[in-house]
Protein backbone atom coordinates (compact mmCIF):
# COMPACT_ATOMS: atom_id res chain seq x y z
CA UNK A 1 0.00 0.00 0.00
CA UNK A 2 1.00 3.89 -0.70
CA UNK A 3 1.29 6.27 1.80
CA UNK A 4 -2.10 7.67 2.36
CA UNK A 5 -3.66 3.76 2.09
CA UNK A 6 -1.19 2.65 4.75
CA UNK A 7 -2.47 5.97 6.84
CA UNK A 8 -5.98 5.23 6.83
CA UNK A 9 -5.26 1.53 7.54
CA UNK A 10 -3.11 2.15 10.76
CA UNK A 11 -5.96 4.82 11.99
CA UNK A 12 -8.55 2.11 10.96
CA UNK A 13 -6.34 -0.79 13.32
CA UNK A 14 -6.23 1.67 16.31
CA UNK A 15 -10.28 1.71 15.82
CA UNK A 16 -10.18 -2.08 15.40
CA UNK A 17 -8.09 -2.52 18.79
CA UNK A 18 -10.39 -0.16 21.06
CA UNK A 19 -13.70 -1.92 19.56
CA UNK A 20 -11.91 -5.11 20.73
CA UNK A 21 -11.05 -4.29 23.98
CA UNK A 22 -14.33 -2.97 24.30
CA UNK A 23 -16.78 -5.04 26.70
CA UNK A 24 -19.03 -7.00 25.23
CA UNK A 25 -17.59 -7.20 21.52
CA UNK A 26 -17.23 -10.88 20.52
CA UNK A 27 -13.82 -10.75 17.78
CA UNK A 28 -15.15 -13.89 15.85
CA UNK A 29 -17.92 -11.86 15.15
CA UNK A 30 -16.62 -8.70 14.08
CA UNK A 31 -14.04 -10.84 12.00
CA UNK A 32 -16.93 -12.66 9.97
CA UNK A 33 -18.76 -9.57 9.26
CA UNK A 34 -15.42 -8.06 8.02
CA UNK A 35 -14.62 -11.31 5.92
CA UNK A 36 -18.54 -10.88 4.21
CA UNK A 37 -18.06 -7.49 2.99
CA UNK A 38 -14.39 -8.32 2.05
CA UNK A 39 -16.23 -11.04 0.00
CA UNK A 40 -18.66 -8.18 -0.93
CA UNK A 41 -15.84 -5.46 -1.98
CA UNK A 42 -13.88 -8.17 -4.03
CA UNK A 43 -16.97 -9.00 -6.24
CA UNK A 44 -17.56 -5.53 -6.71
CA UNK A 45 -15.24 -3.30 -8.59
CA UNK A 46 -18.02 -0.38 -8.99
CA UNK A 47 -18.57 -0.54 -5.16
CA UNK A 48 -15.05 -0.38 -4.75
CA UNK A 49 -14.33 2.73 -6.52
CA UNK A 50 -17.56 4.74 -4.89
CA UNK A 51 -16.33 4.07 -1.54
CA UNK A 52 -13.39 5.22 -2.20
CA UNK A 53 -13.67 7.88 -4.71
CA UNK A 54 -11.94 11.11 -3.64
CA UNK A 55 -14.68 13.02 -5.21
CA UNK A 56 -17.54 12.27 -3.03
CA UNK A 57 -17.80 13.53 0.65
CA UNK A 58 -17.27 11.04 3.50
CA UNK A 59 -20.99 11.68 4.71
CA UNK A 60 -22.06 10.25 1.14
CA UNK A 61 -20.06 7.28 1.31
CA UNK A 62 -21.25 5.98 4.89
CA UNK A 63 -24.79 6.72 3.56
CA UNK A 64 -24.13 4.28 0.68
CA UNK A 65 -22.16 1.95 3.05
CA UNK A 66 -25.61 2.06 5.71
CA UNK A 67 -28.13 1.29 2.61
CA UNK A 68 -25.96 -1.77 1.85
CA UNK A 69 -24.67 -3.23 5.34
CA UNK A 70 -27.39 -2.09 8.00
CA UNK A 71 -28.96 -4.78 9.93
CA UNK A 72 -26.60 -7.39 7.98
CA UNK A 73 -23.50 -6.23 10.32
CA UNK A 74 -23.13 -5.30 13.82
CA UNK A 75 -23.33 -1.88 14.65
CA UNK A 76 -19.95 -1.78 16.03
CA UNK A 77 -18.59 -3.17 12.44
CA UNK A 78 -20.71 -1.01 10.86
CA UNK A 79 -19.00 1.98 12.74
CA UNK A 80 -15.74 0.97 11.99
CA UNK A 81 -16.50 0.02 8.13
CA UNK A 82 -17.72 3.98 8.00
CA UNK A 83 -14.32 4.97 9.10
CA UNK A 84 -12.37 3.01 6.97
CA UNK A 85 -14.50 4.71 3.88
CA UNK A 86 -14.10 7.63 5.23
CA UNK A 87 -10.23 7.68 4.92
CA UNK A 88 -8.05 8.54 1.81
CA UNK A 89 -7.18 5.59 -0.29
CA UNK A 90 -4.44 5.36 -2.94
CA UNK A 91 -6.68 2.80 -5.34
CA UNK A 92 -10.10 1.35 -4.81
CA UNK A 93 -8.17 -2.01 -4.12
CA UNK A 94 -6.81 -0.99 -1.64
CA UNK A 95 -9.80 -1.21 0.83
CA UNK A 96 -9.99 -4.32 -0.15
CA UNK A 97 -7.38 -5.26 1.12
CA UNK A 98 -7.71 -3.45 4.35
CA UNK A 99 -10.72 -4.75 5.05
CA UNK A 100 -9.44 -8.69 5.07
CA UNK A 101 -6.46 -7.70 6.85
CA UNK A 102 -8.88 -5.85 9.77
CA UNK A 103 -11.23 -9.48 9.73
CA UNK A 104 -7.69 -11.40 9.87
CA UNK A 105 -6.66 -9.21 13.15
CA UNK A 106 -9.94 -9.78 14.85
CA UNK A 107 -10.17 -13.64 14.37
CA UNK A 108 -6.30 -13.83 15.23
CA UNK A 109 -7.77 -11.38 18.45
CA UNK A 110 -10.44 -13.91 19.00
CA UNK A 111 -7.99 -17.23 19.37
CA UNK A 112 -5.28 -14.52 21.82
CA UNK A 113 -8.83 -14.30 23.77
CA UNK A 114 -8.96 -18.10 23.93
CA UNK A 115 -5.44 -18.79 24.62
CA UNK A 116 -4.88 -20.35 20.58
CA UNK A 117 -2.90 -17.36 19.39
CA UNK A 118 0.43 -19.60 19.56
CA UNK A 119 -1.65 -22.70 17.80
CA UNK A 120 -2.93 -21.19 14.94
CA UNK A 121 0.34 -19.48 13.13
CA UNK A 122 1.91 -23.25 13.61
CA UNK A 123 -1.53 -24.78 12.19
CA UNK A 124 -1.82 -22.45 9.08
CA UNK A 125 1.77 -23.08 8.23
CA UNK A 126 1.83 -26.88 8.55
CA UNK A 127 -1.12 -26.58 5.95
CA UNK A 128 0.27 -24.70 3.62
CA UNK A 129 3.50 -26.55 3.60
CA UNK A 130 0.56 -29.77 3.22
CA UNK A 131 -0.86 -27.66 0.52
CA UNK A 132 2.62 -27.14 -1.24
CA UNK A 133 4.12 -30.57 -1.17
CA UNK A 134 1.01 -31.89 -3.39
CA UNK A 135 0.33 -31.35 -6.89
CA UNK A 136 -3.19 -32.41 -6.69
CA UNK A 137 -4.17 -30.63 -3.78
CA UNK A 138 -2.70 -27.60 -4.85
CA UNK A 139 -5.14 -28.01 -8.34
CA UNK A 140 -7.79 -28.90 -6.06
CA UNK A 141 -7.09 -25.12 -4.27
CA UNK A 142 -6.19 -23.19 -7.71
CA UNK A 143 -8.10 -20.24 -8.70
CA UNK A 144 -8.99 -22.37 -11.27
CA UNK A 145 -10.90 -24.83 -9.91
CA UNK A 146 -14.61 -23.74 -9.73
CA UNK A 147 -16.52 -24.47 -6.46
CA UNK A 148 -16.19 -21.98 -3.25
CA UNK A 149 -18.39 -24.61 -1.09
CA UNK A 150 -16.38 -27.89 -2.26
CA UNK A 151 -13.12 -25.88 -1.43
CA UNK A 152 -14.26 -25.01 1.83
CA UNK A 153 -15.77 -28.43 2.90
CA UNK A 154 -12.17 -30.33 1.91
CA UNK A 155 -10.50 -27.77 4.13
CA UNK A 156 -12.91 -28.75 7.00
CA UNK A 157 -11.86 -32.59 6.12
CA UNK A 158 -8.39 -31.72 5.92
CA UNK A 159 -8.25 -30.07 9.32
CA UNK A 160 -11.08 -31.44 10.97
CA UNK A 161 -9.73 -32.12 14.54
CA UNK A 162 -6.21 -30.76 13.44
CA UNK A 163 -7.16 -27.25 14.07
CA UNK A 164 -8.78 -24.66 16.50
CA UNK A 165 -11.64 -22.47 14.84
CA UNK A 166 -9.69 -19.40 14.09
CA UNK A 167 -7.17 -21.48 12.31
CA UNK A 168 -9.78 -23.59 10.04
CA UNK A 169 -12.12 -20.07 9.25
CA UNK A 170 -8.95 -18.63 8.32
CA UNK A 171 -7.65 -21.68 5.97
CA UNK A 172 -11.13 -21.47 4.67
CA UNK A 173 -10.81 -18.09 3.52
CA UNK A 174 -7.67 -18.73 2.31
CA UNK A 175 -8.89 -21.70 0.10
CA UNK A 176 -12.20 -20.12 -1.37
CA UNK A 177 -11.13 -16.66 -1.61
CA UNK A 178 -7.60 -16.34 -2.49
CA UNK A 179 -8.38 -12.89 -4.50
CA UNK A 180 -5.23 -13.35 -6.74
CA UNK A 181 -2.72 -15.56 -4.84
CA UNK A 182 -2.24 -19.09 -4.18
CA UNK A 183 -3.79 -20.60 -1.30
CA UNK A 184 -0.56 -21.35 0.34
CA UNK A 185 0.80 -17.84 -0.07
CA UNK A 186 -2.53 -16.39 1.31
CA UNK A 187 -1.83 -18.95 4.28
CA UNK A 188 1.82 -17.62 4.91
CA UNK A 189 0.62 -14.07 5.00
CA UNK A 190 -1.76 -14.95 7.50
CA UNK A 191 1.07 -17.09 9.54
CA UNK A 192 2.72 -13.49 9.69
CA UNK A 193 -0.18 -11.48 10.89
CA UNK A 194 -0.47 -13.97 13.60
CA UNK A 195 3.92 -13.91 14.42
CA UNK A 196 3.45 -9.63 14.17
CA UNK A 197 0.34 -10.47 16.55
CA UNK A 198 2.70 -11.45 19.08
CA UNK A 199 5.37 -9.21 17.92
CA UNK A 200 7.87 -12.44 16.87
CA UNK A 201 9.36 -12.91 13.66
CA UNK A 202 8.57 -16.17 12.02
CA UNK A 203 11.82 -18.68 11.36
CA UNK A 204 11.10 -21.33 8.93
CA UNK A 205 13.32 -23.93 9.72
CA UNK A 206 13.42 -27.57 7.38
CA UNK A 207 15.69 -30.36 8.45
CA UNK A 208 16.55 -33.74 7.63
CA UNK A 209 15.02 -35.31 10.28
CA UNK A 210 12.48 -33.52 13.02
CA UNK A 211 13.86 -31.50 15.59
CA UNK A 212 13.11 -32.74 19.20
CA UNK A 213 11.68 -29.95 21.66
CA UNK A 214 15.58 -29.62 23.38
CA UNK A 215 16.86 -28.64 19.46
CA UNK A 216 13.82 -26.51 18.91
CA UNK A 217 14.20 -24.36 22.36
CA UNK A 218 17.82 -23.90 21.68
CA UNK A 219 17.48 -22.81 18.19
CA UNK A 220 14.86 -20.39 19.28
CA UNK A 221 16.95 -18.76 21.69
CA UNK A 222 19.95 -18.96 19.36
CA UNK A 223 18.04 -17.17 16.97
CA UNK A 224 16.31 -14.73 19.68
CA UNK A 225 20.03 -13.68 20.93
CA UNK A 226 20.86 -12.96 17.34
CA UNK A 227 17.80 -11.19 16.02
CA UNK A 228 16.97 -9.34 19.77
CA UNK A 229 13.33 -10.20 19.48
CA UNK A 230 11.15 -13.51 19.85
CA UNK A 231 10.88 -16.22 17.54
CA UNK A 232 9.00 -18.40 16.53
CA UNK A 233 9.89 -21.43 14.93
CA UNK A 234 7.23 -23.27 12.29
CA UNK A 235 9.63 -26.40 11.17
CA UNK A 236 9.43 -28.90 8.22
CA UNK A 237 11.04 -31.94 7.56
CA UNK A 238 13.07 -32.58 3.75
CA UNK A 239 15.38 -35.48 3.52
CA UNK A 240 16.41 -34.10 0.60
CA UNK A 241 18.51 -31.50 2.99
CA UNK A 242 21.04 -34.69 3.92
CA UNK A 243 21.54 -33.05 7.11
CA UNK A 244 21.57 -29.68 9.22
CA UNK A 245 19.48 -26.44 9.02
CA UNK A 246 18.19 -24.50 6.77
CA UNK A 247 16.70 -21.24 8.00
CA UNK A 248 14.78 -18.46 6.50
CA UNK A 249 13.96 -15.44 9.11
CA UNK A 250 11.91 -13.06 6.66
CA UNK A 251 14.24 -12.52 3.84
CA UNK A 252 17.25 -13.75 5.05
CA UNK A 253 17.84 -17.32 4.59
CA UNK A 254 20.45 -19.02 6.55
CA UNK A 255 21.57 -22.40 4.78
CA UNK A 256 23.87 -24.58 7.04
CA UNK A 257 22.80 -28.11 5.04
CA UNK A 258 25.30 -30.84 4.59
CA UNK A 259 23.68 -30.58 1.14
CA UNK A 260 24.42 -26.94 0.62
CA UNK A 261 27.78 -27.37 1.79
CA UNK A 262 28.17 -29.90 -0.84
CA UNK A 263 26.96 -27.64 -3.44
CA UNK A 264 29.27 -24.77 -2.56
CA UNK A 265 32.82 -27.26 -2.34
CA UNK A 266 31.16 -28.63 -6.16
CA UNK A 267 31.47 -24.87 -7.08
CA UNK A 268 34.69 -24.06 -5.41
CA UNK A 269 36.31 -27.23 -7.20
CA UNK A 270 34.96 -26.96 -10.82
CA UNK A 271 36.79 -22.70 -10.10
Amino acid sequence: MRGVSREALAAARDRLEALLGAAGTDPAAVGEDLLAVTGLLAGSAGLRRALTDPARTGRAKVELLERLLRGKVSDASLDLLSGLVRGRWASSGDLSDAVESLAVEALLASAEQAGRLDSVGDELFRFARIIAGDVRLRDAMSARTEGAPRKAELVRRLLAGKAGPEALRLAEQAAVAPRGMRTEQVLERYVEAAAQRRQQLVAEVVSAVPLTGTQRDRLGSALQRLYGRPIQINADVDPGVVGGLRVQVGGELVDGTVLARLDDARRRLAG
